[in-house]
């Protein structure tokens, strides 16, 4: 056998003993989720609003900037997260209901009324703790 071909051999060998039922293995979001057991973790979240009211959100649905929802890149549409301010202990639950944020280091984008709700518009941007609620 070849060099090239011996390698090839190799790596598919390796990838079915690694995956014998051709699944691979779940990648967990920062988040996690229900299913795979994990439910909360700590996280920077931004806030959206203004500019985007009365736009599409990533799901179809027009964008309320007082409503209680958020953009998280992974959870599934329509997933209720509470969102709680570490600093100060105010928590919210959103639904999930569009694709953010863009920004590196951020897990969460909250809605303006989100936001209002746990204390971070000034601030525009805080340490939170997430929790998948379903």
């Amino acid at each position: 056998m070849t060099l090239i071909r011996t390698a090839a051999v190799a790596a598919a060998l390796s990838t079915a003993l690694l995956f014998p039922l051709g699944v691979a293995p779940a990648l967990a979001s920062p988040v996690g989720s229900a299913a795979a057991g994990i439910h909360a973790s700590t996280a920077h979240a931004s806030w959206y609003g203004p500019g985007f009211h009365g736009r599409k959100t990533a799901n179809g649905e027009r964008f309320d900037q007082n409503d209680l929802t958020a953009a998280h890149k992974t959870l599934p549409f329509g997933t209720q997260v509470r969102v709680t301010n570490v600093a100060n202990g105010k928590s919210v639950v959103v639904r999930i209901n569009d694709r953010g944020p863009f920004v590196r280091g951020r897990e969460i984008d909250l809605s303006k009324g989100a936001a209002a709700a746990v204390g971070m518009l000034g601030s525009g941007v805080a340490q939170v703790r997430l929790e998948v609620m379903g």
